[in-house]
């Protein structure tokens, strides 16, 4: 990569990139992605001349409102039904086979 790539922010140079990414691009594809870069950059500049003095910072475009139900107390599993879907059980625990012997 020469100086004078490095120094132009407006292109970015395919080739070197999909080296370093070891990417074996054929010459209408390195064609297609150059134009595609370009085009982005160019976006984004036409991003950094918009005035946003005064708008504040944001993740979202839009409100985002928590979508879980309200942590409410209730009552949990009867035992016994629980320990009666169990293969096997000791009358309070489910019983499992040993994995560390």
């Amino acid at each position: 990569m020469n100086e004078e790539k490095r120094g132009d922010c407006s292109r970015i140079d395919v080739e070197y990139v999909a080296r370093l990414a070891r990417l074996d691009l054929e010459p209408r594809e390195a064609e297609l992605f150059q134009r595609q870069l370009t085009q982005i950059v160019e976006y984004i500049r036409a991003l950094q001349g918009v005035d946003v003095e005064g708008v504040e910072p944001m993740a979202h475009a839009v409100a985002v409102e928590n979508v879980f139900r309200g942590d409410v107390p209730r009552d949990g599993l009867d035992r016994d039904a629980v320990l009666a879907n169990a293969p096997e059980q000791d009358g309070e625990h489910f019983r499992v086979p040993l994995i560390v012997g």
